[in-house]
C-alpha cells in the first residue's frame, strides 16, 4: 500500500545516529544522507527523516505512530534497547505482549529525539 514513510526531524546528523542503531536491529543498512534528508531502503519500501523544506521547526504527530516489522520478541526488545541507548525515550506500557481484535501481538514503543512515536511489532503464533 506505501512506497514511503517521511518524518521530520530538527537535527539530521541526531537523527541519522538514532534510526541507524534503532533500524540495524531490524537489518536495515544505514541511511544515505540526500542533503536535507535520510534514507532507510529495503526490499519493502523506504523510510525517510527530513528537515522540513519550508524551514519551519519538525513536530511530531499528535496520534501518529509508525511502526516497523519485528522477527521475534527478541529483535524488537534489541530494537526497543538500541532506542533507548540511542536518544530515545520509552512510551506507552513496557515492552510485551497485548491481545485485541487482531489478535496476540508483541509490541515496544519509543519516542525518537524529535518526539515521534514509533513501535516494534511482532504479530505472535
Amino acid at each position: 500500500m506505501f512506497s514511503h514513510v517521511m518524518i521530520g526531524t530538527n537535527d539530521l546528523e541526531k537523527a541519522q545516529s538514532f534510526y541507524d542503531a534503532l533500524l540495524g536491529t531490524l537489518g536495515v543498512p544505514p541511511g544515505r544522507v540526500d542533503r536535507h534528508r535520510i534514507f532507510y531502503r529495503t526490499k519493502t519500501g523506504v523510510f525517510g527523516v527530513s528537515k522540513p523544506i519550508n524551514g519551519k521547526p519538525a513536530v511530531a504527530a499528535n496520534g501518529g505512530t509508525i511502526g516497523f516489522a519485528a522477527s521475534s520478541p527478541e529483535q524488537a526488545d534489541a530494537w526497543h534497547a538500541a532506542g533507548i541507548a540511542n536518544g530515545g525515550t520509552s512510551c506507552e506500557d513496557p515492552p510485551g505482549v497485548r491481545e485485541g481484535a487482531a489478535g496476540k501481538l508483541y509490541l515496544a514503543y519509543l519516542r525518537d529525539p524529535d518526539g515521534n512515536k514509533i513501535c516494534a511489532m511482532h504479530r505472535m503464533a
